[in-house]
């Protein structure tokens, strides 16, 4: 939760930064695209080595290299080198945060595996959600009343101390052995995340939904456009933008804890998406700044739902010695898909204008949800998890 906390301040700072001193919805989708490269690069190499070492071990080497990148963005906010002649400089040094969150990503998903009796692996991660999305509420909104009370310089060092208590927490963790066998170290094993993700249907229509409901649907990217140009409410209700789609996933988190969704899992995971979308679109065309906090909430509530039903599939149908190799996969589509989404969003927005290309990229959720539905049969049909 803390490091979600960290980057997720880090991630406001950034944005607001570049979009104002460029003034370019293109400069904020590549920052997606700087973080987005590196991690789909080193994904696939990153499950195979969180499936041969001590997993807890790869998580606290990840979190020093992204220590070090937020040290580094503070002290080119203290040394006044954010111009934008100079933006380069911000993309490099996400770009290296961005191979940091490669190995960083799977390496949990398979480290909180390990931890979690596999019984109580749907409660486990409905909670693990809430927690991630309690930071995702409290990061933006964070980030927004620093950067408008003290500056972006603030708001970095807040980030580079949280990340600091982060490492120490995971310290604390026991270590894990790995439980892969020789064949993981082989060009084989590398690719075994790959092959048993194609023999899951069910696993990999649900990622496809998420990776096109976020490439395309993603809105994120282009708030700070809406905080400053269209709904006029500066640093501040950028913060409350950005964390207004967590709020609505806590909500979830805490009704899923506590009682299960009436009706079959996979229908609840295709019209989730639909209403995700549609959610979006809204949003696109609102100038209330109150409806738009509201759109993008319940866009959260709805995001929730798909999250944890997917996260479930993830960790109950794949076999522990394959966990890092296959989270790997699937971080290829859920977690870069965020960033390339950015990027989409920048050039939609540079070539169609901001709000045609929110409300268009709505309705691309709706028609995957159609393709899925088709295609694969298995998905609608699922009762039930674990």
């Amino acid at each position: 939760m803390t490091q979600t906390l960290a980057t997720l301040i880090q991630g406001v700072v950034v944005g607001w930064q570049v979009y104002q001193v460029t003034r370019d919805p293109l400069a904020l989708g590549l920052v997606g695209l700087a973080e987005a490269l590196p991690f789909i690069g080193f994904a696939l190499p990153a499950g195979q080595v969180a499936d041969r070492v001590d997993r807890r071990r790869i998580c606290l080497a990840a979190l020093v290299v992204l220590l070090s990148c937020a040290v580094a963005l503070l002290s080119m906010t203290l040394t006044g080198h954010v111009r934008a002649g100079t933006v380069w400089a911000i993309y490099m040094v996400i770009f290296v945060s961005g191979i940091a969150r490669s190995f960083l990503q799977p390496t949990r998903t398979a480290l909180s595996a390990d931890l979690v009796p596999r019984e109580i692996y749907l409660n486990s991660i409905t909670w693990r959600s809430a927690t991630w999305q309690l930071a995702a509420i409290a990061g933006p909104a964070v980030g927004g009343l620093l950067i408008g009370f003290g500056g972006p310089a603030l708001a970095y060092t807040a980030a580079t101390v949280l990340l600091v208590f982060a490492w120490g927490a995971l310290f604390r963790v026991a270590a894990r052995p790995p439980v892969a066998t020789q064949e993981a170290a082989s060009l084989k094993g590398l690719l075994d995340g790959v092959h048993f993700l194609r023999t899951q249907p069910v696993l990999l229509g649900a990622a496809t939904l998420d990776l096109f409901s976020v490439l395309f649907a993603g809105a994120e990217a282009l708030l700070p456009i809406y905080a400053i140009d269209i709904l006029k409410v500066g640093a501040e209700g950028l913060g409350f933008l950005r964390a207004a789609p967590a709020v609505g996933s806590v909500a979830m988190s805490v009704f899923l804890s506590h009682r299960r969704l009436p009706g079959k899992a996979g229908p609840n995971m295709l019209i989730s998406v639909a209403c995700y979308g549609l959610c979006i679109s809204a949003f696109g065309i609102s100038t209330s700044f109150p409806l738009s906090v509201f759109l993008l909430c319940l866009s959260g509530v709805f995001d929730n739902v798909s999250v944890v039903l997917r996260s479930t599939l993830l960790q109950t149908l794949t076999p522990r010695h394959l966990l890092g190799r296959v989270a790997s996969v699937n971080a290829i589509f859920i977690g870069s898909s965020n960033e390339i989404g950015a990027f989409e969003s920048g050039v939609a927005a540079r070539l169609l204008g901001t709000v045609p290309a929110v409300v268009l990229g709505g309705f691309v959720p709706l028609l995957v949800v159609g393709l899925i539905t088709w295609l694969v049969p298995g998905l609608r049909r699922l009762e039930k998890l674990g």
